[in-house]
């Protein structure tokens, strides 16, 4: 049961905002002792549940069949509320519920009299099983045939079976007691019975409320012509219809329309046009107009009716609104359009405006932020809550996180983080999981670009807030440390993850072990290789490749060749890889014929030479004084298909001209552009 209620006649509800429920205009009040009709409410209590009573009702009218008087309105506050629940019920009027009571009552007439009373004599009308009975009607016979014996009632008995069948979504019913009347008002040239405003509001509401419009145009036809005028309840109806229709912009020309009619807008009014804008997503049009009527409010143009409590009203528009712009905001957050300036726009527009903050509804929006052109909304919503000195949800300042890092923003991202651990609430592990996510791909661009001392300085920034860096982010920085060369870097960053506790991992030794060979410290290399064998981790392809081309650098080929074998022994596969370190180990250290040894040696294992397998043992080849062996390989590469670089078709070129060996350089093709090639042996994996 709805806490507030309205008159019949008044009653203006949407159900996306109760708060603009009020009173429209008070009739005047009735004194009782010149009523010659008396109403008798029978409320049998059904249940109470969580504060909320739910009625059962029985309606009655006692009446004078000479006389019809209007319903008296109470107090706000008195019992006679009641009544007015009578006539604006929100729960269905009629249905299955009250079937059985009526069947109950078919040992007597449920408008019936005593048989020898005169014409002034009392009649009882059961409205509910009037209604029960017209339910089925689709005609204005079908209501004379229910209605034919049993004379005139008050106009009300009507149009609170019209409510209630507007409940029911029984529409069809509803127009057929309305064409009774009409019938029946020409027959008796009545005015007792034709149908007033109230009728014609309540035939409007009941197609509203059941969101059936096929007689819109037919009940406002008939208006203009029987010369009924509308009121605010009839606009505010309408408005409410089209507003179900799809056509706001319409019903929003029907409030224009209101002061050119004498009409001044209810309370009811002004939310029906925040919901038209609503249904537009026009925020800054809504906004407006509550300021528009706002200013109207406090320059007494509009709330003169003593009958409706504005301050009260206004204080319901203005939280009415303030949902309004969240919802038109989370609408654009989540299309797909990119309009976050508009969001910020809308956001400035009702600080101007003196709207208060919600802690909650900022939470809300931040949730629609998912896109990474959102982090300039996530962050100013952020902002907006921390400056309310209010709690604010982890959960929200995870997310908030999540969309710095997916836009980017790292560095603001651990500025969220930072407020956490000196503002609260207390990071969780999934704060911690995302901002070592955002590390870790920081580092990962440190590691792809070689930029080794960006890496050292993210994991001091790690360490400084309290993050403790995992191997993965050691080994990012190794990798860097191993790319750009550091070799002392990389030794100082492995003592250091050994120092915090962190187990190396293969990729680390890998690492390690490659800073080590470009820094020509063999010996080290191979105490690093052997305290990896003491700890228990097995050497991968890159390992082994990585001591094979220290042996080859070293001339330690006996060792080398105990190497290769080993790796069979373990099902480790040399690769192209693996014999390209070797061949340029050799080329490195002038041993060109051996580097060509292992190239045959290559062969022999069917591992096919690539680009760089030619281009290096070529470039040795050269300088070792063996142009026509060069030429040759060059020749070989060519018929494979390969296509080698400048510098070794310039090798052979010069090498020959040197020597003065004699070759067909129109066979070796044209001379390849000048091309920066990426001639990198190895990748650590």
């Amino acid at each position: 049961m709805q806490s507030c209620i309205k008159s019949q006649l008044d009653l203006e509800l949407y159900s996306c905002s109760s708060s603009s429920v009020k009173w429209g205009q008070r009739r005047k009040r009735i004194n009782l002792s010149h009523i010659s009709r008396q109403l008798y409410l029978s409320c049998n209590k059904r249940s109470f549940r969580n504060g909320d009573c739910h009625l059962e009702l029985k309606l009655f009218f006692w009446y004078s069949k000479s006389t019809v008087i209007p319903l008296y309105k109470p107090k706000k506050g008195s019992f006679g509320s009641v009544l007015a629940l009578a006539l604006a019920l929100e729960e269905p009027m009629f249905g299955n519920d009250f079937k059985k009571e009526v069947e109950d009552d078919n040992d007597h007439e449920d408008v019936s009299g005593e048989k020898g009373q005169n014409e002034n004599s009392s009649t009882r009308i059961n409205v509910r099983a009037l209604a029960w009975k017209l339910r089925l009607a689709k005609t204005a016979d079908d209501v004379e045939e229910v209605l034919k014996e049993k004379g005139n009632f008050p106009l009300q008995v009507y149009s609170t079976i019209i409510r209630g069948f507007g409940k029911e979504k029984r529409v069809e019913s509803a127009m057929a007691i309305f064409e009774w009347l009409k019938r029946k008002s020409k027959e008796t040239n009545s005015s007792m019975i034709r149908p007033n405003l109230f009728i014609y509001n309540c035939l409007l509401g009941a197609m509203k409320q059941s969101k059936n419009f096929d007689f819109v145009d037919v009940v406002l036809n008939d208006m203009e012509t029987e010369g009924v005028l509308p009121n605010v309840v009839t606009y505010n109806t309408l408005m409410g219809i089209y507003i179900e229709q799809g056509r706001e912009i319409e019903a929003l020309k029907l409030f224009q329309e209101m002061p050119t009619k004498g009409l001044s807008p209810s309370s009811a009014s002004c939310s029906t046009v925040l919901l038209a804008y609503r249904r537009l997503e026009d925020g800054f049009g809504a906004l407006n107009f509550f300021i528009e009527t706002r200013c109207k409010y406090q320059n007494g143009e509009i709330g003169k009716d003593g009958d409706e409590d504005w301050d009260f009203e206004f204080a319901k528009l203005e939280n009415f609104i303030i949902r309004i712009c969240h919802q038109v905001m989370r609408h654009w957050l989540v299309s797909s359009e990119n309009l976050s300036n508009e969001v910020l726009r809308l956001l400035i527009e009702m600080d101007k405006a003196g709207l208060p903050r919600g802690c909650e509804e900022h939470e809300r929006l931040i949730w629609a932020c998912t896109r990474e052109e959102h982090y300039v909304v996530a962050k100013e919503l952020y902002i907006r809550i921390r400056e309310m000195n209010t709690e604010i949800s982890l959960s929200v300042c995870n997310h908030v996180i999540w969309v710095l890092g997916k836009a980017k923003k790292w560095w603001a991202a651990l500025e969220i983080y930072e407020d956490l651990l000196d503002k609260g609430p207390k990071p969780n592990n999934m704060s911690y999981e995302l901002i070592v996510s955002h590390f870790n791909i920081l580092l990962s661009a440190a590691r792809k670009k070689g930029i080794w001392r960006w890496g050292v300085r993210l994991l001091n920034k790690m360490e400084e807030k309290g993050i403790k860096p995992g191997s993965k982010e050691w080994n990012s920085v190794l990798i860097a440390c191993s790319k750009s060369s550091e070799t002392s870097a990389a030794i100082e960053i492995f003592k250091r993850m050994v120092e915090r506790g962190e187990k190396p991992t293969i990729i680390s030794y890998g690492a390690l072990l490659s800073a080590l060979e470009k820094g020509k410290l063999y010996d080290e290399a191979l105490k690093v290789w052997k305290h990896m064998i003491k700890m228990g981790i097995d050497p991968n392809l890159y390992a082994y490749t990585i001591m094979a081309s220290i042996y080859a650098a070293q001339g330690k080929f006996d060792i080398l060749e105990s190497i290769i074998r080993e790796m069979g022994t373990v099902g480790i596969d040399p690769t192209v890889i693996t014999f390209n370190a070797i061949i340029s180990a050799c080329a490195r250290n002038n041993m060109g014929s051996v580097a060509y040894e292992w190239f045959q040696h290559m062969r022999s294992k069917n591992v096919v030479p690539n680009e760089v397998t030619y281009e290096i043992l070529i470039a040795a080849l050269a300088n070792d004084g063996k142009p026509r062996l060069a030429y040759e390989l060059h020749m070989r590469a060519h018929n494979e298909g390969l296509v080698l670089s400048t510098k070794a078709y310039d090798a052979v070129v010069l090498c020959s001209e040197m020597y003065g060996a004699t070759i067909d350089v129109s066979a070796l093709g044209p001379r390849p552009p000048e091309t920066r090639k990426d001639t990198q042996i190895r990748r650590i994996t």
